[in-house]
């Protein structure tokens, strides 16, 4: 009996030890989105178990907005979103999981302003970046040390929507990889298409190729953000900012066909609308979105898993103003909003039966949050 009770001791204490996560932040440093007062890329430990968070180290970098971690966590990758006289780049950092400090290796142009999102492919050959006041998005190849080249391909979109207070011209907001990375699938808000490109991470110098018949025209002012896959599952969705919809689309083929579309305001809004983001849970069950403007709100979904189709369940303040970027932590048990403008972090539990979300009080008050991302201390 005493071995089996220490057994199951053991056990549960390595199961707690491997729920523990670095979380990173990314904000906003300078510029129209600024406070003034962020330093850059913020690191804490985070507690699968508890939810509880840590403060680990902090590094200066000028408008992190973006972040994609690479090498199971030991290399991030920063966009930094400026413009103008500071043409938009993206930086390499090496990470450090005993100590948990972040180390600059080196920055490249993106070739366009306002990067606002970076992918990494899995066998980290390349990273792709979506710059969007310039328009286009980037490929630019990394080196076996983790340093980033310079670009070597970039794809430019022209024309507008019908939004002409936020479309007079393409503005790329994503470029993400699918699950099998043979594709990226590229969201341009001004212009309100959705791209599906081809992806060859062994290419030499342009990895990505563009197919016929593979862009696909959402509803006109829509504007389309940002979108994720399914997991196991053919099917893709798609947060606007603009109307405050989510898409839902079969994926088959390489190629895109719509199949629902779902407000995420409840019925009746007539509030600013600016909804940003989209993910659904580790196991499947659930879609959330997060929605900005007035509403500062996370709305959550049930998904069909036989037809990928949504089920409004209900909708979660995100206790603070601005919630421009969320993620769900590798156990699926929390979810946490970065409120840009609300200057907290806040951590709500997951019911694991319902999608329901309740917050839990804990919070980080820091400036200007805008992406969050995880990985395994162990």
């Amino acid at each position: 009996m005493r071995f089996t009770f220490l057994s199951a001791f053991l056990l549960f204490a390595l199961a707690g030890f491997s729920q523990k996560s670095y979380l990173f932040v990314g904000t906003y440093t300078e510029g129209g989105f600024k406070n003034g007062e962020s330093k850059g890329i913020y690191v804490y430990k985070f507690d699968g178990a508890t939810g509880d968070l840590q403060l680990v180290s902090t590094t200066a970098t000028e408008n992190p907005s973006y972040l994609a971690l690479a090498d199971g966590g030991k290399m991030l990758y920063a966009v930094n979103e400026t413009g103008g006289s500071k043409p938009g780049s993206v930086s390499a950092f090496s990470f450090d999981k005993k100590t948990g400090q972040l180390k600059f290796i080196n920055k490249q142009a993106t070739g366009g302003d306002a990067p606002c999102y970076v992918s990494v492919d899995a066998h980290r050959k390349w990273a792709l970046v979506a710059n969007y006041s310039g328009g286009n998005f980037s490929a630019l190849p990394i080196a076996a040390d983790g340093s980033l080249k310079p670009s070597t391909q970039t794809i430019q979109h022209t024309g507008s929507g019908a939004d002409k207070s936020r479309q007079e011209k393409a503005h790329v907001h994503s470029a993400i990889l699918s699950p099998d990375e043979k594709h990226v699938l590229v969201c341009d808000l001004g212009i309100d298409r959705l791209s599906l490109l081809n992806f060859n991470a062994a290419a030499a110098q342009k990895p990505l190729t563009p197919t016929a018949d593979s862009a696909l025209a959402v509803s006109p002012g829509e504007g389309p953000r940002h979108t994720c896959f399914y997991p196991g599952k053919p099917y893709v969705y798609l947060i606007t900012e603009l109307k405050g919809t989510v898409d839902v689309f079969q994926f088959t083929g390489g190629r895109l066909k719509q199949i629902q579309q779902v407000s995420s305001h409840p019925a009746g809004y007539k509030g600013d609308i600016g909804s940003a983001d989209i993910h659904i849970s580790p196991n499947g069950k659930f879609l959330y979105a997060s929605n900005r403007g007035d509403a500062n709100n996370i709305a959550i979904f049930a998904i069909d898993p036989a037809t990928g189709k949504l089920t409004l369940k209900g909708f979660q303040s995100t206790e603070g103003k601005t919630p421009r970027n969320f993620m769900i932590d590798p156990t699926g048990r929390w979810l946490l909003a970065a409120n840009q403008n609300g200057k907290n972090v806040v951590v709500f539990k997951i019911n694991q039966e319902t999608g329901l979300l309740t917050d839990t009080g804990k919070r980080l008050e820091l400036p200007a949050p805008v992406c969050l991302k995880m990985t395994p201390i162990q």
